[in-house]
């Protein structure tokens, strides 16, 4: 019969494929405690208490100034689906 010995092996922090397989795993956990950090330390702005009213007054602005017209038009379109009337606005 063949005696053969058994190698020692190396330990496992020596083989690459190992450091390969636990870098994904470790760069998500830091980057996943990196945007925490971030999500704690700079709160998201509060919306004004009047955003209805103003969102009415900048409609209004809109209805009086005719160059953007075509631009509302699209934007209602958009919203709606309803084919907008053509442009009625004279060009100077």
């Amino acid at each position: 019969m063949n005696n053969s010995t058994l190698e020692a092996s190396a330990p496992w922090w020596k083989f690459g494929h190992v450091w390969l397989v636990l870098a994904g795993p470790a760069i998500v956990v830091i980057a996943s405690c990196f945007t925490f950090y971030i999500a704690l330390t700079r709160p998201d702005p509060v919306v004004s208490e009047d955003y209805y009213q103003k969102g009415i007054e900048i409609n209004k602005t809109l209805e009086r100034s005719p160059s953007l017209a075509p631009a509302q038009q699209a934007r209602n379109h958009a919203a709606t689906g309803v084919i907008a009337a053509p442009n009625t606005v004279s060009k100077p």
